[in-house]
């Protein structure tokens, strides 16, 4: 049995991010991928590759609360679910780590404040090449300096959008994004990786023009580091610990049709909440009967990953706009004149492509246009990506059904997206658009509802009391020494914002402890 100073499960922003951080210490490391390397061609930039046929998905069935089969919106590569983000990276607002009154209930207080993360988001804005402006966003919590690169310019239409917001009192501002662009009087300089195309959230990068976690931290990881080592097309199939149950002394995993075991002094998780919770469910043993540091009960429970809608304004005019997802409002998120509830996040997305839309389901109201100009419609829409916060609830949450993977989720707080959506819809009725806004799914195959995984969360939050939490605040496993959870399952709650800068962060300030206990 091969044996490492520190084997770690998942290649996504928080493995990656974390083993970057690690790889200067020296120790001996492994990285374990299920997937392979996304193939870079041409079809990366086909819309209906990508969404119709949903090629780069992964090849799973899961099933809903009753019995509903449906395909998990994950993809299994080197940089995991950042393959395809949208790269929006935004902070937590510094009251999302307090306690927050919905209608339907209270998001809970973090056990550890902004101030602890601080850092560590200045950390991951650098790491993962963020652009943006300090200052525009009215909510945007305080930061011990300015983004490292400037904001992505606007185009013009999207220019034009920003300036009716604000003569509207809203307060657009630039949407913080992970890319590796160079710019010059608004235009990708001759230099720029990214060359600012209209295939961008949903698509992976034929370029490697955005910042992912393959490209920020595992590709220079493994460039500069030998001691560092990555295995592709390895599927951990359960953690096993020793007799008595307190350290994981063996990674079990599938590769090349093979079983092997590898050992660690330690063994960090970062597979994406939800398969992160299966794992530890299915290395069950006569210590953890009910899964791997589940004696809270809580592995897989109080799952979380936004209420979200993603709508199309049909306007007036043609939107030329190419590179359209650099614009967001927050004014809503903690409540409005006419609601004292959180409504939530409005932000741009990627513009819309005919044989994307033409795959969607079309709502019933327009079943009357059997014809519908596809393509002229996507010449004159506009797109956005609206996020409400989603309530941990231990009812929600994901489970073994024999072989079976059932995710069970119970919808909740649909009245503040709506009214977020009226909002959106208001506003942009005044800047020419239909007063109806068509609602889409932006990974096609999936669908926003319960397959729609992108921003999953909380399966095995942190906490100091063993008894309703499954990690310590160091992300640490209550009931196993040397073993880390690092992905999103940690949280308490998720807030409104896409989560990954955040599961950035906290990989880095986990890395930080984690080089303590290696004495590096």
């Amino acid at each position: 049995m091969s044996r490492y100073d520190l084997i770690v499960v998942g290649s996504g922003p928080a493995g990656a991010s974390l083993v970057h951080r690690l790889a200067p210490t020296g120790k001996r490391i492994l990285l374990i991928e299920r997937g392979d390397y996304l193939p870079r061609s041409r079809a990366n930039w086909d819309a209906k590759t990508v969404f119709a046929d949903g090629v780069y998905q992964a090849a799973e069935t899961w099933y809903g609360r009753h019995g509903e089969a449906f395909h998990p919106g994950l993809h299994y590569y080197v940089g995991g679910n950042s393959k395809v983000y949208g790269a929006a990276l935004l902070r937590l607002r510094e009251r999302d780590f307090g306690e927050v009154v919905h209608q339907h209930g209270v998001s809970p207080a973090w056990p550890l404040g902004y101030a602890d993360f601080e850092p560590f988001y200045s950390e991951a804005e650098g790491l993962f090449a963020v652009h943006g402006q300090r200052g525009e966003d009215p909510l945007e919590p305080p930061a011990s300096g300015p983004y490292p690169f400037p904001p992505v310019s606007h185009e013009p239409r999207i220019a034009a959008l920003s300036d009716s917001l604000a003569a509207d009192g809203l307060h657009p501002f630039h949407l913080p994004l992970g890319i590796r662009l160079e710019e010059r009087e608004g235009k990708p300089a001759p230099t720029s990786i990214c060359i600012r195309c209209d295939a961008f959230d949903g698509f992976p990068c034929l370029l490697n023009g955005k910042a992912d976690a393959q490209v920020m931290c595992v590709d220079p990881t493994l460039a500069n580091h030998a001691n560092v080592e990555l295995m592709t097309n390895a599927m951990v199939t359960r953690l096993e610990t020793d007799a008595a149950g307190k350290t994981v002394a063996a990674v079990h995993v599938t590769h090349g049709g093979e079983q092997a075991r590898y050992a660690a002094d330690i063994v960090v998780v970062a597979c994406g909440a939800l398969s992160s919770a299966l794992l530890l469910l299915r290395s069950a043993n006569n210590a953890h009967p009910d899964g791997l540091a589940n004696g809270s009960g809580q592995v897989g429970r109080n799952y979380m990953r936004h209420n979200q809608s993603v709508l199309m304004a049909l306007m007036s005019e043609p939107n030329d706009t190419v590179f359209q997802k650099t614009l967001a409002v927050s004014d809503f998120y903690f409540g409005a004149d006419d609601w004292d509830y959180p409504l939530g996040l409005m932000q741009m997305c990627a513009a819309s492509h005919a044989e994307q839309i033409k795959a969607e389901a079309l709502p019933s109201w327009l079943e009357f246009l059997p014809d519908l100009p596809f393509d002229k419609m996507a010449r004159h829409s506009m797109n956005f990506w609206l996020s409400s916060e989603d309530l941990p609830r231990p009812e929600n949450r994901i489970y073994y059904d024999g072989d079976r993977v059932v995710l069970d989720v119970t919808e909740q707080g649909q009245e503040a997206h709506q009214r977020l959506r009226k909002k959106l819809e208001h506003y942009m009725s005044r800047n020419g658009a239909s007063p109806v806004l068509l609602e889409r799914n932006l990974y096609l195959g999936k669908g926003i509802p319960i397959s729609g995984t992108a921003h999953q969360a909380g399966t095995a939050r942190f906490g100091a009391d063993p008894a309703n939490s499954v990690l310590d605040l160091d992300c640490r496993a209550h009931e196993l020494d040397n073993l880390y959870v690092v992905d999103a399952s940690f949280f308490p709650s998720i807030g409104a914002v896409n989560p990954t800068l955040t599961i950035i962060a906290n990989a880095l300030r986990v890395a930080g402890h984690i080089q303590e206990r290696l004495g590096a």
